[in-house]
C-alpha cells in the first residue's frame, strides 16, 4: 500500500505531535484505568461498563496509529519558498465576492489545518482549488451546491 504524503506547516506538525503526545500520555492511560476498574466489577460476559472501555481503547489506539502514520508521512512546507505572484497554499488571499460585493479574507492551508473561524481555508475546497494559481485582479468562477460564485482577487499576502 502506498503511504499518502501530507503536507502541513511547521505549526500543524507541531499541534499534531503535542496531540499525539497527550493520547499517549494521558488517554491511553485513562483507558487502561477504565478497563481495570470494569474488569474489578465482576463477571466480564455480561459487564457493559468493560465492553464500552474496551471499544474507547479500541478506537483511542486507531487514533494513536492514524497520528502517527501522519507524522512519519508529513512533508513540512517552506513558508520562505512561498510567494505571492499567484495564489498558492499559505497565502493570505482576499476577495471580493462580486454577487454582494463583500470583501473576505482567505488563508489557503492544508487540509488537516483548516479552521474556518479562523479563515483557514483548506486548499482541497471548491473555492481554495479555484483560486489556485490566479493573480492579483483575476476574476475567478466558482461552483459550489449553491449555484456560481464570483470572486475577484484584490490581494495576495504571505
Amino acid at each position: 500500500m502506498a503511504t499518502q504524503v501530507t503536507y502541513l506547516t511547521e505549526e500543524g506538525f507541531e499541534k499534531a505531535k503535542r496531540e499525539l503526545e497527550h493520547l499517549r500520555s494521558v488517554e491511553r492511560p485513562a483507558a487502561s484505568r477504565a478497563i481495570a476498574e470494569a474488569r474489578d466489577k465482576g463477571d466480564l460476559s455480561e459487564n457493559a461498563e468493560y465492553d464500552a472501555a474496551k471499544e474507547a481503547q479500541g478506537m483511542l489506539e486507531m487514533q494513536i496509529a492514524q497520528l502517527e502514520g501522519m507524522l512519519a508521512s508529513a512533508r513540512l512546507i517552506d513558508r520562505s519558498k512561498v510567494g505571492t505572484d499567484t495564489v498558492q497554499i499559505l497565502n493570505r488571499v482576499t476577495l471580493t465576492n462580486l454577487g454582494t460585493k463583500k470583501q473576505v479574507v482567505y488563508t489557503l492551508v492544508p487540509e488537516k489545518e483548516a479552521n474556518l473561524r479562523e479563515g483557514k481555508l483548506a486548499t482541497t475546497t471548491p473555492i481554495a482549488a479555484a483560486l489556485l494559481g490566479h493573480k492579483k485582479g483575476d476574476v475567478v468562477e466558482v461552483t459550489v451546491p449553491a449555484g456560481v460564485l464570483r470572486f475577484e482577487i484584490v490581494d495576495i499576502a504571505i
